[in-house]
Formats: structure tokens, C-alpha cells, sequence
């Protein structure tokens, strides 16, 4: 049930779309830049190292500073957040305009600028889905969902092969400000139109005017944690993030080293990603999935797994046989991630949602840098095909082995969120 501040205006729609729209075009900005850096990195270099770290230091800010910025979103204008956070990640790039355009670009360089953009995506992510929930009414936020995975598909088809046509016509300087012009896009409707903000309450629902930051924190942590069968779900999704989030890192080396293939293949690579997560939207909006929406997840698992096993074991000359591999695992990330987000974003307190989203995204992906340390000397040292077949593999039992964990089986009759952990857990007993 939502807290609003204000009821909906009938012109929900134009105004949220509006946002929406803007922030659409500066994804594709990033999308695109981030490809022509990784690019220029692979090429530059040649190192499955240099590629892990940079994927490191891009992760960590929102891994580490996660709990606390989505406390801080909870507290503060969500639409001041987003607009600062657009602006700081404009404004990095500028700066790395300049470096490029002056020949003094170096590694450490792009390093620091992934960490700031990372930095502003830890602020902006949990604003926006929070944001989302406020000013779009509740019916409607599984059909925003779908237009979310739809549109990250249509942006990972149109971004890479655009990045690697533009790095072939300009200079990498100009390439880079394309995210400059889209994030200006972003923040021109956030300027004139308000987001509502929710009233802030306790553990017990009451109205909350005082409380400290880190009080704010903590009631973030046992709103997830009193969850059995999200906490479940977050500890199967961090062994899962371990083993797959290197592949992305490597691709650009499994794509010259093993298929000795270059920057259009790369792209199209990504592109079969993109038309997969389009089309497992499709067929996730058409048929709903199974009445248990854990079951549609778990069955998406082992897709995902499926598909990056298959494009481990590709040989050198069938390219095309990885390219079957990725879009399959496309089809079957928004049937893993649609039922479950949706359940999150339509069950959790909106005063309560900025905390939330930033503690599963932080939680989810708390055990990638460790994987990104170990993948990139690993993969240098006995090939990069490896970590793809072993990593999907196990993804693949995992979503097999879920089945049996009542937890995760029972999170739909569980998911108390929110409520004190003696009581959940006397409802999860009741449920079992």
C-alpha cells in the first residue's frame, strides 16, 4: 500500500513517461560510451586483468556505499538525487573529454572515472526505482517493469554496434561526449516536473519525523534480512554473480583471443544479448509465467546457465554457436529478474524502498570484485573459455538445486517484509 505525500495526478502518465524518456536517452549514452571504453581498454591493452579490474572498480562504490545511499534516498528529494547524480556523471566525463583530447589519457584515468559514474548509479538506481513506485500506480508497475527489461534489450542491441561504428568515423573524444549530451536529456524533465516523496515511517508503520542516519540503516538491514526467502534468494543470486559477472569483463578477449574476431563482433555479441532480453520480455509479458512466480525465476537461472555454458564450449570457427549461447541467455534474464522484481517493488514499503533496492543490489553482487580479482589472472593463465563453461554450468545446477530449498520455494508466502523477525519467522515455520 502506498504513503504518499500527495495523491496521484491524473496525468500520471505524461509526467512519468517524460522522465522516463529522458532517462531512457542517457542510458543509451552510457551504454554506449561504456562500450568505447572497455573497447579501447581491450584494445590498448590485450589483458583479461586490466578488463576484471576495470569491472572491479566500477562495482565497488555501489557494492560498498550501497546501504548508506539508499538510506539517503529514503531522506532526501529523490528528484534533486537524480539530478545531481546525472550532473556529477556529465561532468566526468568532461573531464575525460579533455584528457583524450589532449593525449594525456592514461589507465588510472578510466579507472577513476568508472568509479565516479558507478558512484552517481549508486545514488541514482535506488531513486528512480523508488521514484517509480510513487508516481506510477500500482496495477500498472509490472508493465513498467516489462517496458524497463524491453528497453535495456533494445539499448544493448543499438549501443555496441553504434559505439564501434562512431569509434571507426571520431576521435574517442567526441564518442564520450554523446553521454554528456544524453545526460543533459536526463535531467531537463526532472527540472520542472516534482516527484512525490513518501511520508517516512518506523518498523510499526507509524509517521517517522526524527530518527539518525544510521538508525535508517539498520531498519534497512532487518527489513531484508526478516525476509526469509529474499535473504535466500540474495545468497544464491551473490554465488551466481560471482561466476558470471567475469564473463562480461572477458568477452572482448573471448571474442579476439579465441575467435580472433574484432570490434563488430563484439558488438554483435551484445546485440544478441539485447534482442534475447527483448524477446524473453515478450514472451514474459504474453504468457506471465507460471502462477508461482519463484518457478518462472528458478527456470530462468537455468537458462542463464545453459546459455553462457554454451558459449564457453564454442569452438574457434562457431562463432555463431556463442552468439545462440548469449541471445538464450538474454531470452531467459527478464523471465529470471521480471517475476521477482516485481514482487519486490509491489510488496515493500515505498518510504522504505530506496534502502531496499540498494541493499539487494549491494547484497547481490557483494562477491563480484573477489571473482573479478581471481577471473582476469585465471583466465591469462589457463584461457578464457574456462570461467564461461565452469560459470554456467554451476549456474545451471544452482537453478536445479533451488527446487529443493523451501525458502526460496516459499518466498511468495513469506514475504513479510518489514514486519519483526520473530513474527516472520513464525510465519515461515507456518508456511513450511
Amino acid at each position: 500500500m502506498k504513503s504518499l505525500s500527495q495523491p496521484l495526478p491524473r496525468n500520471w502518465a505524461a509526467r512519468f513517461f517524460t522522465i522516463w524518456g529522458g532517462q531512457s536517452f542517457s542510458l543509451f549514452g552510457s551504454a554506449l560510451v561504456q562500450f568505447a571504453l572497455v573497447w579501447y581498454l581491450t584494445k590498448q591493452t590485450g589483458s583479461a586483468t586490466i578488463l576484471a579490474t576495470a569491472t572491479l572498480v566500477a562495482m565497488l562504490p555501489q557494492i560498498l556505499l550501497g546501504p548508506f545511499a539508499g538510506a539517503l534516498v529514503d531522506r532526501w528529494n529523490r528528484r534533486i538525487i537524480m539530478m545531481v547524480a546525472d550532473g556529477g556523471i556529465a561532468v566526468a566525463t568532461i573531464l575525460l573529454i579533455y584528457l583524450f583530447a589532449t593525449g594525456q589519457v592514461q589507465i588510472w584515468h578510466i579507472y577513476a572515472i568508472l568509479m565516479v559514474r558507478s558512484l552517481g548509479g549508486a545514488f541514482h538506481f535506488p531513486a528512480m526505482q523508488a521514484s517509480t513506485t510513487l508516481m506510477v500506480p500500482e496495477k500498472h508497475l509490472t508493465r513498467i517493469s516489462g517496458a524497463n527489461q524491453t528497453l535495456q534489450g533494445v539499448i544493448n542491441i543499438v549501443a555496441p554496434p553504434t559505439g564501434a561504428l562512431l569509434l571507426e568515423l571520431l576521435p574517442m573524444e567526441r564518442v564520450l561526449f554523446i553521454d554528456v549530451a544524453t545526460a543533459l536529456l536526463a535531467i531537463l524533465p526532472l527540472v520542472f516536473i516534482d516527484i512525490p516523496q513518501p511520508i517516512r515511517t518506523n518498523e510499526i508503520g507509524e509517521e517517522q519525523t526524527e530518527g539518525g542516519f544510521m538508525q535508517d540503516v539498520r531498519q534497512g538491514l532487518r527489513y531484508v534480512v526478516s525476509w526469509p526467502g529474499l535473504l535466500a534468494i540474495l545468497i544464491m543470486a551473490t554465488v551466481i554473480n560471482f561466476l558470471l559477472t567475469p564473463t562480461s569483463a572477458l568477452m572482448p578477449l573471448l571474442i579476439t583471443k579465441h575467435f580472433g574476431l574484432g570490434a563488430l563482433q563484439f558488438g554483435l555479441m551484445d546485440s544478441a544479448w539485447g534482442l534475447g532480453v527483448i524477446v524473453g520480455g515478450l514472451i514474459l509479458s504474453a504468457w506471465g509465467g507460471f502462477k508461482r512466480k519463484v518457478v518462472t525465476s528458478m527456470v530462468g537461472i537455468i537458462g542463464i546457465g545453459l546459455g553462457v555454458t554454451i558459449v564457453g564450449l564454442a569452438p574457434a570457427n562457431l562463432y555463431t554457436m556463442a552468439i545462440v549461447g548469449m541471445a538464450l541467455a538474454g531470452i531467459m534474464n527478464p523471465i529470471t529478474n521480471g517475476p521477482l522484481f516485481a514482487l519486490v517493488q509491489s510488496t515493500v514499503k515505498p518510504e522504505m524502498q530506496g534502502r531496499v533496492m540498494s541493499l539487494i543490489l549491494s547484497a547481490a553482487t557483494a562477491m563480484s570484485p573477489l571473482s573479478l580479482m581471481l577471473a582476469g589472472p585465471l583466465s591469462d593463465a589457463i584461457g578464457i573459455q574456462t570461467w564461461f563453461w565452469f560459470g554456467g554450468f554451476v549456474c545451471l545446477l544452482m537453478g536445479v538445486g533451488a527446487f529443493f530449498v523451501p525458502a526460496i520455494m516459499n518466498v511468495e508466502s513469506n514475504r513479510n517484509a518489514g514486519a519483526k523477525p520473530d513474527d516472520v519467522q513464525s510465519l515461515a515455520v507456518a508456511a513450511d
